[in-house]
């Protein structure tokens, strides 16, 4: 037998990690490259839903997920001005019965450690940090990769392919492939973690909590292995009013909603405001250099769906590039399996933002609607979504 095929991946987070665990059981060399000296992950909590955590489990990482995220029985739903929520959206038992696995929350970095701790264990995958510029160029079938190490040598190397998993700001998508910069959404997502104790009477810690309103929406749930509860405030604001980023608190006025009022009052200034972008790129790659995850299509987070999709992304590549005949044909496959769901997702996504901030009257209208739909409703609705196994893409 020869010498295994080796794979270079730009990002060692969800994306790119994922990819490597996937890859490495295959018996494919993955070489990560990291611009960070150590693993880093911005943001907070993160929900993986069954469409995801199938992929996860299949690479040996469900009962380490199991000890550090926490599922919730449901999501109450409160539109703006209620005191109690307007629906209870099932979750539990009931969604991993019917999709196959459970829907849990959980904080992301915990989820980016349990990746790296697993992508350790392989002799087979070599993570570089300190990698803050990379070369690659097309060469023969193949890539030709150049980077700067950390001792100041230049390392060169040989790979079957190159795969961008470097976020949305990727530089493979932009450099590499000449495509186009991450486009702003008009949205601000504001993220904090606080005690329990902070929001005791405010929220069902049982549960997810979605609070609605015209100007904003706020989603909130435990985070029980860390002691914490998750929120995140999302708010319109425009390109020429950036400079709200420089706060520690949004701009946002909770009027009588006692239950928004005391949340905030929680967080007080510890706000980590995050600008929303979205990523709309095609091709996903040239020859043997490809994108996955953000880096091809990042989404708004309204349906919670941009690290699922990621993950994804890397059970479907994963095997078309151990097996094509060249990575050409790896990517050319990958992009016909996924193009069209993720671009659904997106769509999704973005459509729930406008749901989520309706006004009157047509607030009325949703509430109507999510009130006739039953707890359950949401089970019909997305089974597209949740239903989907990348284990029977065809």
């Amino acid at each position: 037998m020869g010498a295994p095929r080796t794979i270079a991946i730009a990002g060692a987070g969800i994306a790119g990690l994922t990819l490597a665990l996937a890859l490495a059981k295959f018996g494919v060399r993955v070489v990560v490259l990291e611009r960070n000296p150590t693993i880093s992950e911005v943001g907070a909590g993160l929900q993986i839903s069954p469409n995801a955590r199938k992929s996860l489990d299949r690479l040996g990482l469900s009962q380490a997920i199991a000890q550090k995220s926490f599922v919730p029985e449901g999501i109450d739903v409160f539109p703006d001005g209620r005191t109690s929520p307007l629906q209870t959206l099932t979750l539990g038992d009931a969604i991993a019965t019917r999709f196959g696995a459970p829907y849990a929350v959980m904080h992301r970095a915990d989820l980016v450690d349990i990746l790296y701790a697993s992508a350790r264990r392989f002799a087979n995958i070599d993570i570089v940090f300190s990698v803050p510029e990379f070369t690659v160029r097309p060469e023969g079938s193949g890539v030709s990769v150049e980077l700067a190490e950390p001792d100041g040598k230049t390392r060169r190397m040989r790979a079957f392919a190159f795969v961008g998993a470097d976020g949305v700001r990727s530089i493979t998508r932009t450099h590499v492939l000449g495509g186009p910069q991450a486009q702003y959404s008009g949205k601000v997502a504001w993220r904090a973690l606080v005690a329990p104790d902070a929001v005791d009477g405010a929220i069902n810690l049982a549960r997810t909590t979605l609070l609605l309103n015209p100007r904003f929406h706020l989603v909130v749930y435990p985070l029980p292995h860390r002691n914490a509860v998750n929120l995140a405030l999302f708010t319109q604001e425009s390109k020429n009013n950036l400079a709200v980023l420089d706060q520690r608190a949004p701009r946002i006025r909770a009027g009588n909603n006692h239950r928004v009022t005391q949340l905030l009052a929680a967080v007080g200034e510890s706000w980590t405001p995050w600008v929303l972008s979205s990523v709309h790129t095609s091709p996903w790659h040239h020859g043997p250099i490809g994108l996955v995850g953000d880096a091809a299509h990042a989404m708004l987070p309204f349906q919670a769906q941009g690290a699922a999709m990621a993950i994804e992304d890397a059970a479907v590549l994963a095997p078309l590039l151990a097996a094509a005949p060249d990575a050409n044909h790896a990517f050319t496959r990958f992009t016909a399996l996924r193009l069209q769901r993720v671009t659904r997702v997106q769509t999704v996504s973005r459509q729930n933002g406008k749901i989520f901030h309706m006004g009157f009257p047509l607030a009325t209208a949703r509430n109507a609607v999510m009130r006739l739909q039953g707890p359950r409703g949401h089970f019909r609705r997305l089974d597209w979504l949740y239903g989907y196994d990348p284990a029977a893409s065809p």
